[in-house]
């Protein structure tokens, strides 16, 4: 009975109850070791919102970037959010996290080649030396450290970029740095030769219009550019894919236009010869005809023929915004060979 009493009274007092509800195990017990892969923990201001442990996560809706409020002062913070309930703690997240110092963190990272990045991206960011001017706008906007200066070159690890896309935006030199999609190359091809096909035969067509232009006047006109858009997508099913390669094609074309007057033409056949690719034969009346297909528009038949039977014009393309759609400005003028020829 005695011992009864002692155990409700020892059940009663401060100090047991205390140890009842604050009970802890002891620190090196509990202690994790560094192998062990907890749930990402997030350092919010050491993000720089690029996306990549967004891009890498096996596990649907386990992790997303969030914004907070603005204020008064300063435009809120991005950063990656994780739903613990859909996380399955692979590391991904913390292992493709390029921002120094890192902003997740979960435990012992697994060793990644330097020639592996799973971070997917459809393009793939180079510089081209010929144009570079070398003034590391795109170095220095780097955020992952993965462009820098070799041999006097600028070069872009393929192992570090992030594929953000901010060298691009921050370069002054129009095609110095390019983001160029590495898939579906061939269909590239193929929607490229259609729009210098497309243009080349417009340009042709609109011969009568120009054909009097000398002395640096221009012929200007307009072609729409959703038709080619659209059979550009019937080849690739990519609205953005489509969209880059027809600027890139256009914005940097250049088409000589090399045109026939055969009224003008006495069959004199000092051309024929001279045709490096032969294009330029005599038919079975001895009349002298060119093969448009066969022709590499050098302009040889042009220096050579002494009645200005060919007439010789280059053609530059850009696209423009007019009335919220795209259009392709064409300008063609008289060849700068033609004036030194005159």
């Amino acid at each position: 009975m005695a011992s009864f009493i002692h155990y409700l009274y020892d059940f009663a007092t401060k100090r047991w109850l205390d140890g009842f509800f604050n009970a802890k195990s002891k620190e090196d017990i509990a202690e994790k070791p560094d192998r062990f892969r907890d749930f990402p923990t997030v350092e919010k201001e050491n993000c720089i919102a690029c996306g990549s442990c967004t891009a890498s996560c096996p596990s649907p809706n386990a992790i997303k970037l969030i914004r907070d409020s603005d204020s008064e002062d300063a435009h809120g913070l991005v950063y990656p959010e994780i739903n613990k309930a859909a996380c399955i703690r692979c590391g991904f997240c913390s292992e493709v996290c390029p921002s120094e110092p890192k902003t997740l963190f979960c435990g012992e990272n697994h060793f990644i080649h330097e020639d592996f990045n799973i971070i997917p991206s459809k393009r793939k960011y180079i510089v081209d030396d010929y144009l570079c001017i070398k003034c590391h706008k795109c170095q220095d906007n780097c955020e992952v450290g993965a462009i820098n200066l070799v041999d006097n070159r600028m070069v872009v690890n393929q192992s570090k970029c992030i594929s953000c896309g901010k060298c691009l935006d921050v370069c002054p030199v129009k095609g110095a740095m390019k983001g160029v999609y590495i898939a579906n190359l061939e269909e590239q091809k193929e929607i490229i030769d259609l729009t210098v096909k497309t243009l080349e035969e417009y340009i042709e067509s609109r011969y009568d219009d120009f054909k009097e232009i000398h002395d640096d006047k221009l012929f200007l006109a307009e072609l729409k550019f959703n038709p080619l858009y659209e059979k550009s997508l019937e080849i690739i099913n990519d609205e953005e894919l489509v969209s880059d390669v027809l600027d890139k094609a256009i914005n940097r074309l250049n088409i000589r236009l090399v045109i026939w007057d055969y009224d003008k033409c006495t069959n004199c056949q000092l051309c024929v010869g001279e045709c490096p690719t032969g294009a330029i034969k005599v038919d079975d009346t001895s009349s002298v005809i060119r093969d448009p297909n066969k022709c590499l528009r050098c302009s040889i038949c042009y220096q050579t023929c002494p009645f200005d039977v060919v007439s010789y014009y280059s053609a530059k393309f850009n696209i423009d915004i007019k009335d919220g759609e795209k259009v392709i400005h064409i300008t063609v003028k008289e060849s700068q060979l033609a004036k030194r020829r005159a």
